[in-house]
């Protein structure tokens, strides 16, 4: 066996750099290499590494980052269309296989509250092969939506029979134990959403280094996993609450969510799972048929529950086969939770030796088969929706442009967390200069100011001039906006009227693209330096413009830069030009024979131009005297 530090240390590096690699090779998935390495490597295996608090320690960062990772990444929008889905899919995914581990429990001969735990730890699962689904870029789907929030619920209800059958074994089950655990679990929601956004909030608005907020968002993690098992709860559910928490100051496209991603998939997981592998005895499967029966008992039910579980979701939901098979992918593998609760009732008796031994090889077995079938599911659903982007996609090119001096990373930024296709960078000395630019080019086009920090923004205010709907380009305008909501978790409230208010209702509710948006009533272009009378502190101010003759221009477009200088200095802005064409083809859902802006039309707008300039010389003049 290795004793020292530093050999121990070069082996775990050379099998985290090699088995990635290996496993690409002979086509399997990299968790299972991990694993099996795991077994090889350990004291039931080749006995090279022992018990070791360090591989310990990182190892269950590993199982707390998975879940951070989760948290982090959920679309919220995408979440909240489907919350009634997580729900109903955590009570499916729960009580199919508590009940189905009762019933075998019981026909076994078992005791009703081991019965009961045991049905507990089918019930609960952890999202061990989630870095899968990021790898494929699946994150957004139905299926990924709903089975993230169903894991929390399934997890809390098999932690709530532990601690019911805790509180009858260990504390008698007194009230005072309930008092505890519900004081505790509080102070865990006041901390994990209370404090760390206010604490994430100060320091995005006035620090941008990406290492420091690489530690405050470990320090947040430990803190929030600490706290969870102080309070009776498990490491995993603190962390996935401190991943919610975050969402909104993480996006998925920054550095930081980079670096975390790079990280934790490079070092955390890697040793959890040989961890998981190192304690996993394989000579239990043939010591006796004890095991060998309990172990295929506890894994035939697992499959059952979860599956009926997965089947059930799909028909409630009308969702693909693929989408069923990603779902029971995610479910059925199984770790930290069901370590947990093995643990706890062998030691207050419930659970004897061939029960304790059963758990070990049944993680073997799913943790193996949960890889295949979620790397199977996951790549099928990628390609289908490579299918559907790709028949989407158009030509268009962005240029992203800055009139006001600014750090280079404000556009990347902007362009990275919109997810615009080939962005172009140009920076602009003045409004003339951006205004040539505009009208020289017929690509798509971002106007950008930054105020302060992209995901400190709380909300995008979005001015929709009358007719926007009938740009070629509108859809694409307003996926830039989505896209963009969704990476910092903003609001979107739109100003428009009653006609354009229509399709974009329709677009915030499809599904799979779902966002959360208000609407507020705009007639006129002019009304927008109103607008700023209801900016509050966070708000990004979002217009969307056009070129001359296209169906929504207006001149008033013009004293856009003036409107902004005097209304809006204080306040980020994004200003987006469609690119333009001559009709808008494939958009037949949309309002149509809407007349184009007619030459009287243009000319009472430019007269009502002139008229405002007049005004605004005497206004000035007043202003510059005092």
């Amino acid at each position: 066996m290795i004793t020292n530090s530093l050999a121990i240390l070069s082996l775990v590096l050379a099998i985290i750099w090699l088995v990635p690699m290996v496993c690409r090779k002979i086509r399997v998935p990299a968790i299972v290499g991990f694993i099996l390495v795991g077994i090889l490597i350990g004291e039931h295996g080749l006995g090279l590494i022992g018990q070791n608090a360090t591989i310990d320690i990182l190892g269950k960062m590993g199982m707390l980052y998975i879940m951070l990772q989760a948290g982090i990444e959920i679309d919220m929008n995408d979440f909240r269309q489907y919350r009634t889905g997580a729900v109903v899919f955590g009570l499916y995914t729960f009580l199919f296989p508590f009940l189905l581990g009762i019933l075998a429990a019981r026909v076994m001969g078992m005791t009703w509250a081991t019965s009961a735990l045991l049905g507990a730890m089918f019930g609960s699962h952890t999202l061990m092969t989630y870095p899968i689904v990021g790898r494929y870029g699946v994150q957004q789907s139905a299926a990924v939506n709903m089975t993230v929030g169903a894991t929390m619920l399934s997890i809390t209800l098999s932690l709530l029979v532990l601690a019911v059958l805790k509180s009858k074994l260990l504390a008698g089950g007194g009230s005072e134990y309930w008092w505890a655990l519900a004081g505790k679990t509080t102070l865990l929601g006041i901390v994990t959403f209370g404090v760390f956004p206010q604490i994430a909030r100060w320091f995005f608005r006035y620090k941008q280094d990406t290492a420091s907020g690489f530690a405050m968002v470990m320090l947040m993690l430990v803190a929030a996993a600490g706290l969870a098992d102080w309070a009776g709860l498990e490491g995993i559910l603190g962390a996935f609450l401190c991943g919610v928490a975050l969402n909104k100051w993480v996006p998925n496209l920054s550095p930081l969510m980079g670096r975390i991603n790079f990280v934790g998939n490079t070092i955390f997981v890697p040793l959890f799972l040989l961890g998981v592998g190192m304690m996993i005895d394989v000579s239990l499967v043939v010591a006796g048929w004890g095991t060998a029966i309990m172990a295929l008992v506890m894994i035939a039910t697992k499959y059952v529950g979860k599956s009926l579980a997965a089947w059930a979701a799909q028909r409630t939901f009308n969702l693909s086969a693929d989408e069923r098979k990603l779902m029971f992918g995610l479910t059925h593998a199984t770790a930290a939770g069901t370590l947990a609760i093995v643990t706890i009732g062998y030691q207050v008796g419930l659970f004897d030796l061939t029960i304790l031994n059963g758990t070990v090889v049944m993680i073997l077995v799913l943790c193996t088969t949960a890889s295949f079938i979620t790397e199977h599911a996951a790549k099928a659903i990628a390609l289908q929706e490579e299918a559907r982007l790709e028949s989407e996609r158009t030509e268009d090119r962005w240029l992203v442009m800055q009139v006001a001096e600014q750090k280079d990373d404000a556009l990347l930024s902007v362009s990275t967390l919109s997810q615009l296709p080939e962005p172009e960078f140009v920076t602009a000395v003045d409004w003339q200069d951006a205004e040539h630019f505009v009208e020289l080019s017929g690509k798509s086009v971002v106007i950008y100011h930054e105020h302060q920090p992209l995901n400190t923004i709380s909300r995008l205010v979005v001015a929709v001039p009358r007719y926007a709907e009938k740009e070629w380009d509108f859809i694409s305008c307003f996926g830039q906006i989505r896209r963009l909501s969704s990476q910092i978790g903003a609001k979107v409230v739109f100003y428009c009227n009653s006609d354009t208010k229509r399709p974009l209702q329709a677009l915030c509710a499809r599904p799979g693209k779902f966002l959360r948006a208000s609407y507020r009533e705009m007639n006129d272009w002019a009304d927008v330096p109103q607008i700023a009378k209801q900016m509050r502190a966070d708000d990004m101010l979002v217009l969307l413009q056009s070129r001359y003759a296209t169906p929504s221009y207006n001149p008033q477009f013009k004293l856009v830069p003036s409107i902004l200088k005097e209304n809006f200095a204080e306040y980020s802005t994004l200003l987006l030009f469609p690119e333009q064409r001559t009709h808008a083809e494939g958009q037949d859902w949309l309002l149509t024979d809407i007349p184009q802006p007619s030459t009287i039309w243009r000319l009472l707008g430019s007269m009502k131009e002139r008229m405002q300039n007049v005004w605004r010389k005497p206004q000035q003049t007043d202003k510059s005297n005092k």
